[in-house]
């Protein structure tokens, strides 16, 4: 079995994430860096930010569901999901639709991390999880962040919408992903749950 629980995993991710936030809530300073003439990438940077937290947690679902015969795809929950964050968007003054291609790639992302975890604990069951985090627990949190990142995608649609965004939004991933040190898995993660921020 794994020396570090799941929960473990999370916080030491959350608090690293949390730190390339500066301090502030994350929705406040991409709303703060969208004002400052600061480059791009900084106004991207807490989009990169909140992405990882909620890729974090898809360790915690997986580990909520392995062995519990949960499925990784919920299609149920997934439509929850989108109609909130579409409802939030609208309240932000953000693009529904754009909101919800985005939040379409951050479920992806996680389903991509849960059904690798799956097939490592298949294949070594000695690095299963040893401990089965409470499912409804998880979702609070990553509840939590959804509106988080809701709020900054209303906050940095100048910089979304930018030409430079692809570029800016390269720089912000790899700032966060050395930052919170993620491994090679997480950071695929990453990439798949940004792939609609910059449109076209």
């Amino acid at each position: 079995m794994r020396p570090a629980s799941p929960a473990g995993r999370l916080l030491a991710a959350g608090v690293l994430a949390a730190a390339l936030l500066t301090g502030a809530g994350p929705a406040a300073e991409a709303s703060a860096a969208a004002a400052r003439p600061s480059g791009a990438h900084e106004r991207l940077r807490p989009l990169a930010g909140l992405s990882a937290q909620r890729l974090a947690t898809a360790d915690l679902v997986a580990a909520a569901k392995y062995g519990a015969g949960g499925p990784i795809d919920d299609p149920a929950r997934e439509k929850v999901v989108l109609d909130t964050v579409a409802r939030q968007a609208r309240e932000a003054g953000a693009d529904p639709a754009a909101t919800v291609r985005i939040f379409r790639d951050q479920i992806e992302a996680s389903k991509l991390v849960q059904r690798e975890l799956f097939r490592r604990w298949d294949a070594d069951p000695g690095q299963a999880p040893d401990e089965r985090p409470d499912l409804a627990e998880v979702r609070e949190e990553i509840n939590r962040i959804n509106g988080e990142l809701v709020r900054g995608i209303a906050a940095s649609e100048r910089a979304r919408t930018s030409p430079r965004c692809g570029g800016a939004l390269t720089v912000a991933a790899v700032r966060v992903r050395h930052d919170a040190r993620l491994d090679a898995l997480h950071s695929v993660g990453l990439g798949r749950a940004l792939r609609s921020v910059c449109p076209g």
